[in-house]
């Protein structure tokens, strides 16, 4: 089959929207731990409950978004629209600070406690409109522009900017002192100003999807038309691919809400950035390669590989503590977390019914976020509840993460492999 070319405008709409997208996600999934963790002391059940919060607003959101999108059968105007306001939210954040929370609420016994409640509040909607943009939206259009002769390709540019936000994030504050409010001005300031620049830009790089019709029936039916008992059963290879997907997202989940703070606080990294830039380069790279290899082979070539190389990464990190192999295992850990991510997107993409991307970008997230983000980081938080406590210089408590998140999620990750197994027989792509 002859592979479908895109244009230059196509990709590079994906390419700015996608590393866009994915740095607001750094400063949900990774920089709000950090924040709540320096600000205000959060403890691992907070961490856990924000991201729980999160994953519920998410899944809410694209559901309902998706829905109506594909009702109206408009993608553009909720992206950029979503953008921009995605971008005033994260500039909200600034304002969560001590002294402004003593002014509003002098009453308050805890600035520290009405500091987590608020970023967890604020974390939701932030959620909400980034959810409409990226989650729902965006993804949906990239599903109506490709076919299943280019979407491992292009699955494997997308799947690549989580890392490649990620370094583009930590390398450009690596300089910031996170221990300073005025640090995290500053933080979301310029990431919230640069989302929001590029909801303005869309309006002239996005092109609808050419064949994009609107989707009749009821507005509300078509919300939960993914939970029907006949849709799942005529989509056997779609649903056993979003399991997959949910059984793979939780063994990332268990650990990466405390990957940053294992680095800084357990094995005393100061500058990790310099250690973690080389790895996040040399997997996005993979990544973006790799793609085309489900395109050529199929899911079964694709997956075996990378799912190897999570698990080789997981154990190295789990028992080593020392730089080279810790550079080792993240390099490993992040070229199976990246690539096998890239595999299953592609399959998601694939096996999604014709004309409805929308209302299943809600079961994605359901898959992708919802169960991922409220079982891994509470399992993460169990395997951290006796974790190490450290006295800091005011006073306070803090947990130090330990080892564990990742036998936790190698455990995980074993289970997928059971699932893995009759999806395989399931799937006889080329």
């Amino acid at each position: 089959m002859t592979k479908t070319k895109k244009s230059g405008k196509f990709y590079l709409a994906l390419v700015i929207f996608s590393l866009v997208g994915q740095v607001a996600w750094v400063v949900e999934n990774m920089y709000l731990n950090v924040f709540i963790y320096k600000m205000f002391n959060a403890s691992a059940e907070a961490i856990s409950l924000m991201v729980a919060a999160s994953a519920v607003a998410a899944t809410v959101t694209t559901l309902i978004i998706g829905a109506l999108s594909d009702k109206l059968g408009k993608r553009k105007i909720f992206i950029c629209g979503g953008y921009i306001l995605w971008g005033i939210s994260i500039w909200s954040f600034a304002l969560i600070r001590t002294d402004v929370i003593n002014a509003l609420f002098p009453a308050a016994v805890s600035a520290a406690s009405v500091g987590v409640s608020l970023v967890i509040i604020m974390d939701c909607v932030m959620t909400f409109f980034g959810s409409s943009a990226n989650d729902a939206c965006f993804n949906a259009w990239l599903t109506d522009s490709t076919d299943s002769t280019n979407r491992g390709s292009v699955e494997g540019i997308n799947a690549m900017m989580p890392l490649v936000a990620i370094l583009a994030v930590f390398g450009g504050f690596m300089g910031v002192n996170q221990d300073l409010q005025d640090s995290w001005t500053l933080i979301f300031g310029v990431i919230g100003t640069a989302v929001l620049l590029l909801g303005v830009a869309g309006f002239f790089l996005i092109e609808e999807a050419p064949a994009k019709t609107a989707v009749g029936g009821n507005y509300f039916a078509n919300i939960f038309y993914g939970f029907r008992p006949s849709v799942i059963k005529s989509n056997t290879r779609l649903y056993t691919t979003l399991i997959v997907l949910a059984l793979f997202n939780i063994s990332i989940s268990i650990f990466m809400p405390y990957l940053i703070l294992y680095y800084t606080v357990t094995l005393q990294m100061e500058n990790y950035v310099l250690i973690f830039a080389p790895a996040i380069i040399l997997a996005a790279t993979f990544t973006g390669l790799y793609g085309k290899v489900y395109d050529r082979a199929g899911f079964k070539t694709a997956i075996i590989p990378t799912m190897a190389l999570l698990m080789v990464g997981y154990v190295i990190l789990y028992f080593f503590r020392a730089t080279a192999p810790v550079f080792i295992g993240t390099l490993l850990m992040m070229c199976g977390y990246l690539g096998t991510g890239a595999v299953l997107g592609a399959m998601v993409r694939d096996y999604t019914p014709e004309n409805k991307a929308g209302m299943f970008q809600g079961l994605r997230i359901v898959a992708q976020v919802l169960i991922p983000g409220i079982v891994g980081p509470a399992i993460g938080a169990a395997v951290l509840k006796n974790a190490e406590m450290i006295v800091n210089s005011d006073g306070t408590s803090s947990f130090i993460p330990n080892r564990n998140i990742f036998l936790a999620a190698f455990v995980a990750a074993v289970v997928t492999w059971a699932v893995i197994a009759p999806l395989m027989k399931l799937t006889k792509k080329k």
